[in-house]
């Protein structure tokens, strides 16, 4: 949904747009400064993941196209100290406008992209997913797919998911959770473009969505929410009790960090997602140098 073979889909290249825009206009023209054309490189200044290549092309292709980049490192390629990872051509003026937003699109993307290596390295076979918790859209999206990790969602009409202000907005008068999980749940349709997610919070939910999903041919996802590596332990044995295990795509959420990754690894969920990976995140640092007319 972001990218093919022709380069970014219209949905990617429109959140692009959007970011960028609003980050040029926010520096009110930038300033000015000589038409002298120079050259200029981007060096790295710390050890990482490159991201955002893509997305600096298109600041030049359409606000900046009296300029050039040549990137000597590709995106998803590592960078260290002193590392030239692309050439900028063109008029001085234009360098110096763009030399900010440039850095800020890169920096940030790098080291979401780096942040969610680490993760996918520390979590092993166990895969790490974003939330919809972002500071920058899509953006963010695509730096956690770059540094190794699932998207999830891109918008609420991604997938089917039910969590637990939904639930409870379509609950009845006095009726248990686990009730209106269990009408809910069976009344959804057996066949989804993409996947049907339950946020759940304890096992009897776990248990009520599961059977309520049972006998149909693809598998439902449940979250479990805030429920830890211990309780999700409970989830699997229960599910394989019954039988219902392999009906469901497990999902540890909340408070999931890269330290507990390795006691999530060993509950037997299939996937945990943080906000963690794109949240908060230093950005990796790059410098743009002039080196002259």
């Amino acid at each position: 949904m972001l990218w093919s073979e022709a380069g970014p889909s219209a949905m990617f290249t429109e959140s692009m747009d959007r970011w960028i825009g609003s980050m040029l206009a926010d520096e009110h023209g930038g300033g000015d400064g000589p038409e002298t054309v120079v050259e200029a490189e981007m060096v790295s200044k710390s050890i990482g993941i490159l991201c955002g290549n893509s997305v600096a092309d298109r600041l030049l292709e359409v606000y900046f196209p009296e300029c050039s980049i040549e990137w000597s490192v590709v995106e998803g390629g590592g960078v260290s100290p002193n590392l030239c990872v692309a050439l900028l051509q063109g008029p001085a003026r234009s360098i110096l406008q763009l030399e900010r937003v440039l850095l800020n699109l890169v920096g940030r993307l790098s080291g979401i992209a780096t942040n969610t290596s680490q993760w996918s390295k520390v979590a092993g076979s166990l895969r790490v997913a974003a939330t919809r918790k972002t500071a920058w859209g899509l953006l963010d999206k695509w730096a956690i797919h770059i540094g190794g990790g699932l998207t999830h969602r891109l918008d609420r009409n991604d997938a089917l998911m039910l969590k637990e202000n939904d639930i409870a907005a379509m609950s009845e008068d006095d009726e248990s959770s686990t009730d209106a999980i269990t009408r809910i749940v069976s009344g959804l349709p057996a066949e989804n473009e993409s996947f049907t997610t339950v946020e759940v919070r304890s096992v009897d939910e776990v248990m009520a969505a599961a059977r309520a999903w049972d006998n149909r041919d693809s598998r439902l996802v449940l979250m479990l929410d805030n429920m830890g590596p211990s309780d999700a332990s409970e989830v699997v044995s229960s599910l394989l009790e019954e039988g219902l295990r392999e009906r469901c795509f497990l999902e540890g959420s909340g408070g999931v960090t890269i330290e507990s990754l390795s006691k999530w690894l060993d509950c037997g969920v299939d996937v945990v997602s943080s906000s963690r990976l794109n949240m908060g995140i230093t950005p990796t640092d790059f410098s743009i140098l002039v080196r002259g007319s």
